[in-house]
């Protein structure tokens, strides 16, 4: 199953960047973990709709081996507040783009943006839960949500991302309409804005939070030098 040719044909102008194919991921990852990995805990927060996940999504897949994912969503822990206006929406694209140019990654948006991808993120709850499936997961629908600009809620696209995690389609669909899964990912964004985060994706290293895309570098130099943290503590923000 394939996205459609009038999508395929919208999307060719769009600028394409470097992007690590998933062999080039799984060989990076098998490359730092025989170099030894460190056995601090890390665990990636992530929400489908923001295009940072997708900016910080191949990097902390290369860099923390045995990375753990956790889907949040991003209207509960900014309360539903400050990406609700229009103007802070156009200053997240805007952030979003400069970032993506200065990576040298695609950035396509979404004719649906700014809207939620909740359905996928019901799925990649599911996939978070099997621990492997994962990365593969958010990788592939991240990809096609900003690198190839499809809606994560059409369930042709949610089967592309799906198939690339090896999730079968019978579980797919049970999970994609399973609102329970709401409840969990709004908890753990609530757990995160408790302990002082205030945007996503959040990288969690041993007991620090590392709040934004930008933040990535700064959480791998954590986990070279080890630090002894004793209770949670968000790294200040750039800006």
């Amino acid at each position: 199953m394939g996205p459609t040719q009038d999508h395929d044909d919208v999307r060719q102008g769009a600028a394409m960047g470097d992007v690590i194919s998933l062999e080039q991921r799984r060989s990076a990852r098998l490359a730092i973990t025989e170099r030894g990995p460190s056995r601090m805990r890390v665990t990636f927060y992530f929400d489908l709709a923001s295009p940072f996940t997708y900016l910080a999504a191949e990097r902390v897949d290369r860099l923390f081996p045995a990375l753990t994912w956790r889907p949040a969503l991003t209207e509960a822990l900014h309360a539903g507040d400050p990406l609700s206006a229009g103007v802070d929406r156009e200053a997240a694209q805007q952030a979003a783009e400069e970032r993506a140019t200065l990576l040298h990654m695609p950035l396509v948006w979404p004719d649906t943006f700014p809207s939620g991808a909740r359905v996928a993120m019901r799925v990649a709850a599911l996939a978070a839960s099997e621990g492997a499936r994962a990365a593969p997961f958010v990788l592939a629908a991240s990809r096609l949500a900003f690198c190839g600009g499809f809606d994560l809620d059409d369930p042709e696209v949610l089967a592309e991302a799906a198939a690339a995690a090896g999730l079968g389609l019978p579980e797919v669909l049970a999970a994609a309409g399973d609102r329970s899964r709401d409840g969990e990912m709004e908890a753990t964004a609530l757990r995160l804005l408790a302990q002082g985060a205030n945007r996503l994706p959040v990288l969690r290293v041993g007991r620090t939070l590392f709040c934004g895309e930008h933040r990535i570098a700064e959480a791998a130099a954590a986990i070279r030098r080890r630090p002894r943290v004793e209770s949670p503590t968000q790294v200040p923000n750039a800006g």
